[in-house]
């Protein structure tokens, strides 16, 4: 790559993590979220002009399917969700909300090829607790090639819930909030489904969901090589 086209790479990066930016403070509002993590061509720099956002979600463990459903309700809302997991619609600028993990996922699953280790050793962390963020790398340092240390990056917003998602917490932490989640994983996971069987024919997604890990990577063939 020529010095020019190098240059205008650059360029591109730094305007698509403007708008990121701007939209990424909305997991704030999420309830039970306790970090996230840019991923994909956000983390390696490998962005085209019509790149998505791809996100790594950590979430309080027995309330993954509440968080997503806020999380797509909100981003939803804001026009800002990729609304599809298939290629077949437009994912500019719209942010993926593809991977919610807990505690107990922490530890990302196999195969950790080549390609698989590159992505992950350029996560980016963008919201939530320091400490959090640092055991999910300890969690993974060994097949990742050693420790990460969550640094002073500009893009990490070490900020706080707002009023909104801690209300929310409060409300749905108890017997209601247990009630709320069955409900939410029976309605999400019918969905899961009714969409596998009609997008993925003929090749086999990277798809998971569970009570502790919600992954929907349709492009499997990158994780294998």
């Amino acid at each position: 790559m020529d010095i020019l086209a190098t240059r205008q790479q650059q360029v591109l990066y730094d305007k698509k993590w403007m708008i990121f930016l701007r939209r990424a403070w909305l997991f704030r509002y999420v309830p039970f979220v306790e970090f996230v993590l840019a991923a994909g061509s956000m983390a390696t720099g490998a962005v085209n002009l019509n790149s998505d956002f791809d996100v790594i979600i950590a979430v309080r463990e027995g309330r993954i399917f509440t968080a997503r459903f806020f999380a797509v309700l909100l981003f939803g809302l804001f026009g800002w969700r990729r609304r599809r997991i298939s290629h077949a619609e437009s994912a500019r600028d719209k942010i993926c909300l593809n991977h919610f993990i807990t505690r107990s996922s922490f530890r990302l699953a196999p195969p950790y090829t080549d390609s698989w280790r590159a992505l992950y050793r350029s996560l980016v962390p963008l919201y939530g607790r320091r400490e959090c963020i640092a055991e999910f790398f300890h969690a993974n340092a060994d097949w990742m090639g050693g420790e990460r240390i969550v640094g002073h990056d500009l893009r990490y917003r070490a900020r706080t819930h707002s009023f909104f998602a801690r209300s929310l917490v409060f409300l749905l932490s108890g017997f209601i909030g247990n009630y709320i989640e069955r409900v939410l994983r029976a309605m999400q996971i019918r969905k899961i489904e009714y969409s596998m069987r009609r997008s993925f024919i003929g090749h086999k997604p990277r798809i998971r969901y569970t009570d502790t890990e919600l992954e929907f990577h349709p492009d499997r063939a990158k994780f294998e090589q």
